[in-house]
């Protein structure tokens, strides 16, 4: 008769210390970036969801426990690489004051540490629980315009092929019974993101096999994205045939998300039917179970040099915010510019973008024969997470404005050659009679102004503000939109006035720019 000595079912506490260590002072060094991605959770209902990936995650840890016993840790010193790019990562979002960036950076150092402090065996073990760690991140809603458009596309589409007649511009669509107009609850991000993360979690709970965990959480995106349009379908033809008795107001949204929950019962019911049960015990490999031992002297020193990149990192960060708030910039805008465009006291339109907290506001209207171009500046300094030029919050258009609409929009070149400088373009529409109002519809092309930089790209820009603040070269920046009464000629002379205009306007935004610095 043989004795056996069986596996331990888990770790000792001594094996997790380092570990806990590190998870520790993550939390407490970035307690900030931690706090602000709870309170996302918080008030935001797209994310509500995050709420749970944290017990999940554990939970799933828990399930893997005696396998992880058959393991012992060991510590992999180069891991410390990739956490100074996620440590990088987190400085650059900090200084450009991007939640996304140092939230997603955080979670990366919480996943990177495992491996980095008890190896690749443990961190294989555990990976997807580590990989679902990042469903916590609230990021998803720069897929809100692009679905919204995608919505309104096949509703207007579906309801055409229906018999209702149709007249659509741009998010905004009329049909017999009434107006309807595709906002932001319409665009299924939060159907989306919530399908997903159930769907993954799905996948592995009941599949082995990778190709068919893959192919079902491809469908866990496919399928709430086409259950949106029809969603959105459905409720308009609903409104319609009732009268807009029903589907209209708080009941809209109810039905929105029965639909969803009736549609994702389906999909995992459908699901269920392919589920790959576990491997019997039998056919399980069984590992030579390590002695039960703390954590090694090297295992030690990785978890005190991941500590020391991360004070790093926040000593770092306190020694740039350590400069004093420059002050409150002068803009004026110049009286004429070349071409002879000079200024004028005729307003085109009563619109004005809606930036928010601008350090200072400069706008003017310019006359050259029978055309009118106005310029709005908004001019930033001293940016953060409560001020900054590039959010999502900064619009040309409140999103429950009755007032103004966006019909369209897109983008162009200015200028030629190698000096050709990209903008975006906007057509607004005002609900007034022609008649009453003929300049109840704008263009407008707008970018931004970046350290004596021109660019239309938000992800230029933060990034050019995070570098000139990481050199010293201070942070001050701008968002130039031009406008003009809309008619046969405004798109080609609002690209020449642009294109003519840039340097000098930009010259000023320079010369305030260096206000601020002395002599």
């Amino acid at each position: 008769m043989t004795t056996v000595a069986s596996a331990p079912s888990n770790w000792p506490l001594g094996r997790l210390l380092p570990g806990l260590v590190l998870l520790a002072a993550l939390l407490a060094l970035f307690h900030d970036t931690a706090s602000a991605m709870v309170g996302i959770w918080m008030r935001s209902e797209t994310y509500a969801h995050a709420f749970l990936v944290p017990p999940i995650v554990l939970w799933l840890v828990w399930r893997r426990r005696a396998d992880l016993a058959q393991h012992r840790p060991q510590a992999a010193p180069w891991m410390l690489l990739p956490m100074a790019g996620a440590c990088l990562l987190w400085l650059l979002g900090e200084l450009a004051g991007v939640n996304a960036a140092t939230q997603l950076a955080l979670v990366a150092l919480i996943v990177l540490s495992v491996p980095a402090v008890f190896g690749f065996a443990v961190a294989r073990e555990i990976l997807f629980p580590l990989l679902f760690l990042f469903f916590a991140v609230p990021i998803g809603e720069f897929m809100t315009p692009q679905m919204i458009e995608w919505t309104a596309d096949f509703t207007v589409a579906a309801l055409v092929m229906t018999g209702v007649p149709v007249y659509r511009e741009g998010l905004q669509f009329v049909i017999p019974s009434g107006n309807w107009s595709v906002v932001e609850a319409c665009s299924g991000v939060r159907y989306l993101i919530a399908s997903f993360m159930v769907g993954s979690l799905f996948a592995y709970l009941n599949y082995r096999s990778s190709t068919r965990r893959a192919l079902f959480m491809l469908v866990s995106i496919a399928v709430p994205i086409v259950a949106n349009w029809l969603r959105a379908y459905m409720i308009v033809m609903i409104g319609h045939l009732s009268g807009n008795q029903l589907a209209v107001g708080a009941d809209h949204l109810v039905y929105g998300w029965v639909f969803f929950g009736i549609v994702i019962m389906i999909m995992f019911m459908i699901g269920a039917r392919w589920s790959e049960p576990d491997a019997p015990a039998a056919a399980r490999p069984t590992l030579q179970a390590p002695p039960v031992a703390g954590p090694d002297r090297r295992t030690w020193m990785v978890t005190f040099g991941v500590v020391g990149l991360l004070l790093m990192t926040q000593a770092g960060i306190g020694q740039i915010n350590q400069s004093s708030p420059g002050p409150q910039p002068v803009l004026a805008l110049p009286v004429s510019l070349p071409g002879d465009w000079v200024g004028s006291a005729e307003p085109i339109a009563d619109w004005t973008p809606a930036y928010r907290k601008p350090n200072a506001v400069a706008q003017q209207v310019y006359r050259a024969g029978d055309r009118l171009v106005g310029v709005w500046v908004g001019y930033y300094r001293d940016q953060g997470y409560e001020r900054k030029l590039v959010t999502s919050t900064n619009l040309l258009v409140e999103p429950e404005s009755r007032e103004w609409a966006i019909i369209a929009n897109g983008g162009t070149a200015v200028g030629e050659g190698a000096a050709a400088t990209h903008v975006r373009t906007a057509h607004l529409r005002q609900p007034s009679d022609p008649k009453s109002n003929p300049r109840n519809q704008l263009d407008l092309a707008y970018l931004y102004w970046v350290g004596g930089r021109y660019t239309s790209s938000d992800a230029r820009a933060k990034l050019w503000l995070a570098f000139h603040r990481l050199t010293g070269r201070g942070d001050d920046a701008a968002v130039l939109i031009f406008y003009t009464p809309r008619d046969g000629r405004s798109a080609q002379v609002l690209r020449a006035f642009v294109s003519q205009q840039l340097a000098p306007l930009g010259a000023a935004l320079a010369a305030t720019a260096a206000a601020s610095k002395g002599p």
